[in-house]
């Protein structure tokens, strides 16, 4: 991939987006993990890490499709929007099911079950349809406006967090109302100012032989985001809310540094799905460190920042801060799990990139939970954390150039 002018202007572009959106997040983060109790904030991050995955469930998948044709077919755009207006629609009542189960089994004496829906609701109706407009928009390249996009739904949560700080309300259970109205109205910004216009017809004979590939790909998404957010589940369930606030917090200061990597991937897979050709193991080996180096240089810049002054950030914040630099590595194997499997799916290996989320879910969750059982005194299981997710990267990396070396 050779950085000519417009690849580089785009990225910057989308970077610019991520920027924005690091900044605003950062704001929003701070006040929010801050003003609810570290209890609090842990169950906040782990309903909305159940609401992320729930998301993908959203049209069964049709995302997948939708991008495809905005970045290869855009003349077909309305048709392929009405047919997942429809599948959304449809799939709301299995989202509805799939969520109450887990209220059940993981919230029922912790979370009331309208605070929890109020978290879900604005994870799959709010947010997931704010990426989907913004997905659509960069399939067409219109990386700015899906940045401007990012950046006004990022701005709203925010803006909603200093709302919420102002009228003293720090309740988990106010929090959590006034942050599905701001998602919500960033939904509906998203829909009237920011959609393509088109005309929406449903073809009903496109599809069925879309499905199969919506179905995959769906599949694969939540495998994808199970793999990444089922660390939060299990560290509530086996260490209390307490511990699942303090890695929630180190995972999210993680999660903001590798807002560079994720528009990195996001132009890769583009060009990757545009010249239906994969560069050479050498070159995609070149990236992996690259990947791995801004990683790890994030993470180390907000640990040296905190060492003189550990409590910039917060009080919450400044209490998990000695977490960040024993879990040093975790940011560099977490993006390259996901640079895989970006990998996968821009050459259309979606049964592949489903069978390596699987091995990578599987693997995760039992190091994990065996850090956290044996390891949960006093914070020793951060540094061990590097294990567990070095052991899922490993497996990751050689099952993917595995299956791009043969499909070369």
């Amino acid at each position: 991939m050779l950085p000519d002018r417009a690849a580089i202007l785009a990225y910057l572009t989308i970077l610019s987006g991520s920027a924005g959106r690091l900044v605003i997040a950062l704001v929003y983060f701070l006040i929010v993990a801050n003003a609810l109790t570290l209890g609090e904030f842990g169950l906040f991050a782990t309903a909305s890490a159940t609401g992320l995955i729930l998301s993908r469930l959203l049209a069964f998948g049709f995302i997948s499709p939708l991008y495809r044709v905005a970045t290869v077919k855009p003349r077909l755009l309305g048709t392929y929007l009405a047919g997942f207006a429809g599948l959304a629609a449809l799939s709301l009542p299995l989202i509805a099911g799939v969520a109450a189960c887990i209220h059940l089994l993981l919230f029922a004496d912790r979370l009331s079950i309208v605070s929890f829906s109020a978290i879900i609701v604005a994870e799959v109706l709010g947010w997931r349809v704010v990426e989907v407009v913004a997905i659509v928009n960069n399939g067409l390249r219109r990386f700015r406006q899906a940045a401007v996009l990012v950046i006004i739904g990022s701005s709203l949560r925010t803006v909603a967090a200093l709302l919420f700080i102002a009228f003293g309300h720090a309740s988990l259970d106010a929090w959590a109302f006034a942050y599905c109205a701001a998602t919500l109205a960033s939904a509906a910004i998203a829909l009237l100012a920011f959609l393509p216009s088109t005309r929406w017809r449903f073809v009903r004979r496109l599809y069925p032989r879309r499905m199969a590939d919506a179905v995959f790909a769906g599949a694969a998404d939540i495998v994808f985001y199970v793999q990444s957010e089922l660390d939060k589940l299990l560290v509530l369930g086996l260490a209390g809310e307490r511990i699942a606030g303090l890695y929630a917090i180190a995972l999210r200061v993680i999660d903001l540094t590798a807002m560079p990597v994720r528009s990195f991937n996001q132009m890769l897979v583009q060009k990757i799905m545009q010249q239906r050709a994969l560069w050479g193991l050498k070159r995609l080996a070149v990236f992996e460190i690259g990947i791995a180096a801004v990683s790890v240089a994030g993470l180390l810049a907000v640990v040296l920042v905190l060492k003189p002054f550990p409590g910039l950030l917060g009080r919450n914040v400044s209490e998990a801060a000695y977490l960040l630099a024993p879990m040093l590595l975790v940011p560099a194997f977490r993006n390259l799990i996901e640079y895989h499997a970006e990998l996968l799916y821009a050459r259309e290996r979606t049964g592949s990139r489903i069978l390596l989320l699987c091995l990578v879910t599987a693997l995760k969750a039992a190091l994990i939970s065996a850090v956290m059982m044996h390891f949960q005194q006093d914070g020793a299981w951060a540094a061990w954390m590097n294990g567990a997710f070095a052991a899922a990267y490993l497996v990751s990396a050689g099952l993917t150039y595995r299956l791009l070396g043969t499909a070369r």
